[in-house]
This record gives C-alpha cells, sequence and structure tokens, in this order.
C-alpha cells in the first residue's frame, strides 16, 4: 500500500521554514531554466535551419537560371563556384537519371521529393536524408521542363553548433540553478530575519514576562507583523497592569470593612469570655449594627468587583431592548431606597442592542448616585434626549453640592473617590461600572455641572428611535 499524502508533508515539517524556501527558489530556478533552455535551444535549431534551408534554396534558384541546367557544362563546373567543399549538386530529370558534377565523389542524396518537384509536382522540397554516416540538407527547384536542380549539404558543422550549444546551455543554466539556491537561502535568511525576532520575543515573553515591545525595521509585510504584535504586547501590559491595579486598589479598599468587622468581631468575642466586663446591650446591639453595615459594605463591594473584573464581554448574549423599560425597572428599585428623595424621568422610546442587566446596573448606580448626594427632599431629574438619528443620551442630574471642577475628568476611575466624599458610604466603583457598560455598548460617558446646581452625570448609547 502507498503512503498516505499527508506523510509527505511531515516529512516536509522536518526542515525549517528558511530550507523550504531555499529548496522551493532552488526548483523554481530549476524549472525554469529547463524551460528556457529547451525554449532556446529549439528556437535556435529552428532559426539555423531556416536560414540553412534559404540559402540552399537560394543558391539553387540562381544555379537553375543560370547555365548550369545543361548536364554537359554541369559536369565541368568546379566546386568553388558554390563557395564550399561541402555541397553536392546534380540536375535530375523527370524518368529518375540524374546528372552530377564534376569532382564530386558521388550525386547528392535522390529521393521521392526531388523527384516530384523534376516532374513538376511541386516548386520546390527541402529535407534532411541520410547518405551513409552523413546527414545532409537537401533542396531540390525546378530547372526546366522534366528537370529539377538538386544541391546538398553537410549537416555536421550545423550539427556541431548545436550539440555545443546543447550543452552550453544546461551549463549556465546550472550555474544559474546554483546562484539562485544560493540567492534563495540568502533572501529567506534575510526575509526571515523580522520572524526569528518575533520566535525569540515569544520565548522571551514566555520565559520572563518580559513585555518589551519589539524594535521595528522597514515597512513590509513582517514590519507589519511586528507592529501588530508589539500592539498586541501593549495591549497585554495595559491588561496586566490594570489587574494589578485592580488587585491592589481592591485589597486597599476590602482592608477597611475586614479589618473593622475583625475588630468588632473581637471585643464581642473577648466580652464573652468568662470572666471579662459584661458589655452593655446597647454597646452590644451598636456593635452588631456596625457590623451588618459592613458586611453589607463588603458585598456591595465584592459584587462590584465581580462586575468590573468580567472580561467576557464578547461571549455577553446582546438582545434587541426598549431602553426605556430598562430606565423604568432601575427607577423602581432606586425610589425604593432612595428615601425622600424623587426621581422626575422624562423618557422616549429608544431600541438598542445590548445587556439588559449590564445596562440596568449602571443607570441604577447613576440613580442611586444622584441620591446620595441629593438633600432630603431633593429632586433628581433623568432626562432622555437624541443626540442624533443614531444616538441618546440619558441625563440624571441632581441638586446637591456637585463635582469640583478638577474632580470631573476623574470621577469614573476605579475606586476614586473626591475629598468631600471620603466619609460618605460607597466603594468608588459605581461609576466606573457605569462606563465599562457604556464603552462595552459602544457608548461613552461624561460628568457636568447641573442647572439645578449639582452634578449631571451623562451616559450616551447607540440605537434608533422606537416606530409603533
Amino acid at each position: 500500500m502507498s503512503a498516505p499524502s499527508g506523510s509527505r508533508f511531515e516529512v516536509l515539517d522536518r526542515f525549517s521554514l528558511r530550507t523550504r524556501i531555499g529548496v522551493l527558489a532552488a526548483l523554481a530556478a530549476a524549472l525554469s531554466v529547463v524551460l528556457v533552455s529547451a525554449a532556446a535551444f529549439f528556437t535556435v535549431r529552428a532559426n539555423i535551419l531556416d536560414a540553412l534551408d534559404a540559402n540552399l534554396l537560394q543558391r539553387a534558384t540562381a544555379a537553375a537560371r543560370s547555365d548550369l541546367v545543361n548536364p554537359q557544362q554541369l559536369a565541368s563546373i568546379p566546386t568553388e563556384v558554390f563557395g564550399a567543399g561541402d555541397i553536392r549538386l546534380a540536375l535530375l530529370l523527370a524518368d529518375g537519371r540524374a546528372s552530377s558534377a564534376e569532382g564530386y565523389s558521388s550525386a547528392p542524396p535522390l529521393g521521392t521529393d526531388e523527384l516530384q518537384v523534376a516532374r513538376g509536382n511541386e516548386d520546390y522540397s527541402v529535407r534532411t536524408a541520410v547518405d551513409g554516416r552523413l546527414s545532409y540538407r537537401v533542396v531540390a527547384v525546378q530547372a526546366g521542363p522534366g528537370q529539377a536542380l538538386v544541391i546538398a549539404q553537410r549537416l555536421e558543422p550545423t550539427q556541431e553548433v548545436l550539440a555545443k550549444l546543447g550543452i552550453a546551455l544546461p551549463v549556465v543554466g546550472g550555474i544559474g540553478v546554483l546562484v539562485a539556491t544560493v540567492a534563495g537561502f540568502a533572501v529567506a535568511r534575510a526575509g526571515l530575519r523580522p520572524v526569528d525576532r518575533l520566535t525569540s520575543a515569544t520565548e522571551r515573553i514566555a520565559a520572563t514576562g518580559d513585555l518589551h515591545p519589539i524594535p521595528v525595521d522597514g515597512s513590509d509585510e513582517l514590519a507589519r507583523l511586528t507592529h501588530s504584535f508589539n500592539e498586541m504586547l501593549q495591549a497585554l501590559a495595559a491588561s496586566q497592569e490594570q489587574q494589578r491595579r485592580l488587585v491592589a486598589d481592591a485589597g486597599h479598599e476590602l482592608r477597611t470593612p475586614l479589618t473593622s468587622m475583625r475588630t468588632n468581631l473581637e471585643l464581642l468575642a473577648s466580652a464573652n469570655r468568662p470572666g471579662a466586663p459584661t458589655l452593655p446591650e446597647s454597646d452590644r446591639a451598636e456593635i452588631l449594627d456596625d457590623v451588618r453595615a459592613q458586611v453589607t459594605e463588603l458585598s456591595t463591594l465584592v459584587g462590584d468587583l465581580v462586575e468590573l473584573a468580567r472580561d467576557d464581554a464578547p461571549q455577553v448574549v446582546h438582545e434587541t431592548l426598549e431602553f426605556n423599560d430598562v430606565v423604568l425597572r432601575a427607577l423602581e428599585r432606586a425610589r425604593r431606597r432612595a428615601g425622600d428623595v424623587e426621581f422626575v424621568p422624562t423618557l422616549m422610546p429608544w431600541t438598542l442592542v445590548g445587556d439588559s442587566t449590564a445596562l440596568e446596573r449602571a443607570v441604577l448606580n447613576l440613580l442611586d448616585n444622584a441620591a446620595k448626594w441629593s438633600p432630603p427632599g431633593g429632586v433628581v431629574r433623568v432626562q432622555m434626549r437624541p443626540v442624533d438619528d443614531w444616538s441618546i443620551v440619558l441625563e440624571v442630574a441632581d441638586a446637591g453640592p456637585g463635582i469640583a471642577d478638577e474632580d470631573r475628568p476623574r470621577v469614573f476611575d476605579r475606586f476614586y473617590r473626591a475629598d468631600t466624599s471620603r466619609t460618605m458610604p460607597g466603594s468608588g466603583l459605581g461609576l466606573a461600572i457605569v462606563r465599562q457598560v457604556a464603552v462595552r455598548h459602544g457608548g461613552a460617558v461624561w460628568a457636568e455641572r447641573a442647572p439645578e446646581g449639582g452634578a449631571l452625570l451623562a451616559l450616551r448609547l447607540p440605537g434608533r428611535r422606537s416606530v409603533g
């Protein structure tokens, strides 16, 4: 049984890409040389034979118009008249008789082709004939009624030229193949140098975790590949830095509630030890309330961290949804925990494609933030307004103290809390989640000063106005 075709490719896979490119260049050069040499040889051979035939026909025609057609004169003409001693000359009659020039050892090779010319059936004939060990090129032209003048020239000189050409072409071609092979390996070596750098870089990254970019030379496809690889390294480095910053910030934020909980629990545990002073019931209730508050804060913080750490956005199933329905659900949840703060919505039908749960979380965070900063009995304006036919802005404005100019660019950063908000409850992650959801849906967020005097937080999202 024959080996499967896949095994041949496995054999090729044992060689390096540089070797395969060099071998491929050599094979391509060899094939080109063979084709060019064959074409050159047959073209030169045809041209030489055509030139020889044209020369012989010209001589034969000139001789047929002269007095050489007389057999008596033909026998006495020296060979110098035809300019070469390798020519044979004869006058062939229609009945097959022939007269040759004196001094020639024999008449030229005669055959049916020449006899047809003598009988007037053909104007001329050209052929190659063999007489003994010698080859001749034989031409015949009409030399009057019932006769033909036949001239034959030996082909040995022409065959020697063709033989030398047949040797020279393969030799030159072989040199060309060697040069092409060397050039192929050189080109492969130079062309694959960026690939070698990429390979070394990936091995270095795998071994050390070093994400420094690779130097780029030129502007070809491999240089573009290197640029793309460097962009991937930069994205990977930014992702690692973001993860490190998230872990560091999360550790800092988690430390405070955990420390408080541990202190309160240790205080409760010490009060229950034998011989320890009795802890007043009011103090015990206060400690338990503090522990519950810390647990709630910790749960909220962990939930926010999980939301921010989600990197599987492409795997989230997006669906077509009505954004005003999302806002209404978030308003219902916000009103239950906002106390006496009033929300005044101005909504409009708007359809978009997105993650309903994530969008509701983002809107709820905006509403909770506005409620937290609103004064008792304050009013929060919730307004949807179109920017153009393909995008809408949700504005949430409160009547609180507002956001300082220096804090506005950073209010959507993770764990960022302004100096005025450090004593307020919260983890500093709510608005960061809003920005993450907005970016994930192709939108944006920003902060301004509201006409009511407080803060105005805006969420822009793509979509279209609902119809019907």
